[in-house]
Formats: C-alpha cells, structure tokens, sequence
C-alpha cells in the first residue's frame, strides 16, 4: 500500500514542479536566514569582540568601520527591525498576491531581500543596518504569506501536505546556512560577507522567477482560465489528466478555442462536467476586523491567536537568534558549532515529523511539543544555573527538537482549517498578526531580561523558569481551547455545528 502511494507520488511530481517549488521556496529560505544572520556574529558586528573594537580606529581611511558600536538594547533593537519589516510585509502580501498576482508579489520581496541584504552589508551606523534589516524583514514576512500559497496552488492536492512541509523545511536551511557561515565568517570584516549571502540569494531567485509561470488558481479567478489549464497542464505533466483539478473553473472558454486541450480534461471520465458544477451554499468573505466580533468565528481566532503566541513564547528564538551569545561559556564546546548542531536538528526533526501531524493529529502534535519544550527548558534553567555543561548542551538540541515536532509547522497547518474558506484570508491576517507580534516580543526583549534577570538573581538561565511556566500555561490554553482537525472535512465538523449558509 505504501509502495503504491509512492509510485503515485512520483508520477504526480515533475521535475517542472521540482523547479517551481525550489525558486519559491527560495523567499522561505531567505526567511530563516535573516532571522538567524545576526547571531553568531553578534560580538564581531557590535565591537564586542575586544580585538576587533580596537581595530576601528585604524579603519578610518575606509568608508565601512571594521564593526558598529552597540550595546544590548541597540542591538535587540536592531534584530527586532527584522520582525516590524516582517509584519508590515505580512500585512500587505495577501492585497499585493490577490490584486497583482503570486508572481509579481514574489518578485517584489526578492526586491526586497536585494535591497535590505545590501544595506546591511554595506551598513557603517546602526540606523542604517536596521533599515537594512526591515528591508529584510518585509520580504521575509511577505515570503510567509506568499510562498506556501504559490506552493499549495501548483501542489498536487494528494501530495499538498508534503510540499507544505517545504516552506517550513527550507526556513530551517535557511537557518542553517547563515550558521555556517557565520561560524567561518565571525572576524574581522568578513561578518559583511554573510549579510552580502542574503543579496546573492534574492538576486538568485529574482533571475528564477522570470523562468516561473503565475499559480494556475490565480489565473483562473482571473477570468483566464485558458492560460491557467495550459499551466497546470504543462506542471502536472502531458500524460496526467487535469479534470479533476479544474472541475469548477468554467471552461466555457476553452472549450469553445481549443478543442485539443478540452479533450486532455475530459481524459477522466468518472469526473463531473465542469461545464454545469453542482451548485453550492454561498457565503461572502468576511474580513479582518468583521471576524474577530462574529461570535461564528471567534472560537477559531482565539485558537489560532494561542497558538501563535505560544509557538514563540514557549522561547524557540531565544535560541536560534541569541544562542551563540547565551552559551558562550556554558558548554564544553564551541558555542558557534552547538548553533550549526542546533540548526541541523531543527532541519532534521522537521522532515522527520512532518508526516506525524497526519498520523496522530494536530493537538496532539502541539501537545507533545510544548510538553517537551516545557521540560527542555526546565532542564535549560537548571544545567545553566548549576554549570552542568553537557545537560546545557543536551537540553538545547532536545528544546528544538521538540518544536519541530509540532510548534513549528503546526500552528500555520491549523490557521487554515479552524474555519471555512470565506474566512480563511483574515483568520491567516490574524495569525501572522500574532505570530509576528509574539516574536517581537522574544527578539527585543529577551536579551534585556536575561541580562536584568541574571544581574538581579546571580548566575545564568533564571529566564527559562519563565519559558517553562509559560509552556505550561500554553499546554493548558491548547487543551482546553484548541479542537482537533485532523480528519475533518470542514470547519463546522471540527467546532461540531451545522454548517452556516447566508
């Protein structure tokens, strides 16, 4: 059974589609990386470094000083820009991909990641690395919105769980590869070759994006449903049959201009006529703030809304944009490498476990992810308090292990399916609202607090006490508050009412 659905998969994937979802999933990349260019360099770019900071004054005949002056608040500042630019790119992306297409939105943010990335690398004061950075971020939070939509609409719809995953699975390559670099590239001037990686790669995707075609929904909502067939035709492959697919865009047009391709949809015949689909209830989209007092769909907005503020508070970007800093010293090995084994764990455990949402359901996922997050923590506060270097260690790669299990990839699966389509648009305005709202909160204040925290109490890791007792608050929110989707066929069987029609 297994090997049958294998071989389908592979009949379903061409190596066009291979090609597609590698140049989107470029902008997800470039999301992690971003999010994460920033740590292991930290002490280089801010003159932390004492060598480095006595090398600016011989720097002077050059327009780019060795590195920047800042301190704690300065650069938490900067490294939340990246988390605005992230929230205003979020907030615009679904009007720009809607009005303007998939295509032209995913060209704009590699405008973006180009423009930001030069910035940055070419930065000599703080306030223009942070417009660099929020340059960056627009991108980097339209990326989010646009790139698994592109991929959901160009997926075969048997295999979209799988193709899903790769947004979420190309975040943490990202990730990986600016922690790589930056173990290499953290001295001297060459941390400005990292930042310089991120123009490289949105000029790689910009030149990518003139060889991909627009998504084939879109072009069909577009009163172009000839172009939309023959792209989806070409994706799928000569051989494949696309009815099934296409079964209610009206194909009025083609079957009047191109009777060859008409004949490729009939292929199927146990699909319906697309000429005639069967009438379905109808009901208006609802908007942003109109969702949120609709007693309808508030269940579904306070869901998605904890969910989001847990994925983040439960501590996950403590580590991956501050963990050289906050284990330099504290564990045997280097601090830098730990962060490349911390980044390959990530990217590992998440191909591992994406299939694990659909073998034992979305809370349970999310369940067993904050528990042992909660517990990672919890064993993070103590091994940091009591200097056990390898329990320190160990109890980081074990804390991202856990989020890929479910925190991560979940909480974006789930915005989706807590309500119907008509308000699908602004429930994902809502979780990208508090997702980006709960990050910015960990990336601006958490140095600060640990600092506070460990100046006040004496000694490292106070602030994962709070991590934990947040995990806990955030298993209890989930059980209580968060209805199982897996298996269900809509929104109303999940909440378990009748379906709503106006």
């Amino acid at each position: 059974m297994a090997s049958t659905g294998l071989r389908q998969c592979i009949r379903d994937v061409t190596a066009y589609l291979v090609f597609l979802v590698f140049v989107s999933t470029l902008g997800s990349l470039q999301f992690g990386f971003h999010l994460s260019e920033l740590n292991a360099p930290q002490d280089v770019i801010t003159c932390a470094n004492k060598a480095a900071a006595e090398k600016v004054a011989s720097s002077v005949d050059t327009n780019l000083p060795q590195c920047i002056p800042m301190n704690e608040a300065q650069f938490a500042a900067l490294s939340s820009a990246y988390v605005v630019g992230g929230f205003v790119g979020a907030l615009f992306a679904g009007p720009t991909s809607t009005g303007y297409g998939r295509l032209w939105a995913m060209r704009i943010t590699s405008v973006f990641f180009i423009l930001g990335s030069s910035l940055e690398a070419l930065a000599g004061t703080v306030p223009i690395m942070s417009i660099g950075r929020f340059l960056s971020g627009v991108g980097g939070g339209a990326s989010t919105v646009i790139v698994p939509l592109y991929i959901s609409e160009v997926a075969p719809p048997k295999e979209r769980g799988l193709f899903g995953s790769m947004t979420q699975v190309t975040i943490n390559i990202g990730i990986l590869i600016t922690q790589t670099l930056g173990f290499f590239l953290s001295k001297g001037s060459l941390w400005r070759m990292i930042l310089a990686a991120g123009a490289g790669l949105g000029l790689l995707q910009l030149l990518g994006l003139f060889f991909v075609p627009e998504s084939p929904a879109w072009l069909a909502t577009h009163n172009q449903t000839s172009k939309a067939t023959s792209t989806l035709q070409r994706i799928r492959g000569s051989r494949t049959s696309i009815a099934e697919e296409i079964q209610h865009w009206d194909t009025t047009e083609i079957n009047k201009s191109n009777p060859e391709q008409e004949s490729l949809i009939q292929e199927d015949p146990t699909t319906p006529s697309r000429l005639s689909p069967p009438p379905k209830p109808s009901i208006a989209p609802i908007g942003f703030f109109a969702i949120i007092v609709d007693p309808h769909y508030r269940p579904a907005i306070i869901a998605v809304l904890g969910i989001m503020f847990a994925q983040q508070l439960c501590g996950i970007n403590s580590v991956m944009m501050y963990s050289v800093s906050l284990l330099k010293g504290v564990v045997s090995m280097s601090s830098s490498a730990l962060t490349i084994l911390i980044s390959l764990i990530n990217l590992f455990t998440t191909v591992a476990c994406a299939p694990l949402a659909d073998k034992i359901g979305r809370k349970a996922c999310l369940l067993l992810s904050i528990f042992g997050m909660g517990t990672s923590s919890l064993l993070l506060a103590i091994s940091l308090r009591m200097e056990i270097k390898f329990l320190s260690a160990v109890s980081v790669l074990l804390f991202v292990a856990f989020f890929a299990t479910g925190l991560g990839p979940v909480p974006f699966m789930m915005a989706s399916e807590l309500v119907g389509q008509e308000a699908v648009g602004a429930t994902q305005s809502w979780a990208l609202a508090g997702n980006y709202a709960a990050t910015f909160l960990v990336a601006q204040f958490f140095p600060i607090v640990n600092t506070w925290l460990n100046t006040w109490l004496g000694g490292r890791g106070w602030v994962y006490f709070g991590f934990t007792g947040l995990a806990a608050l955030s298993f209890l929110f989930v059980v209580g508050f968060v209805p199982e989707t897996r298996g269900k066929k809509d929104a109303d069987e999940v909440w378990g009412r009748e379906r709503r029609v106006d």
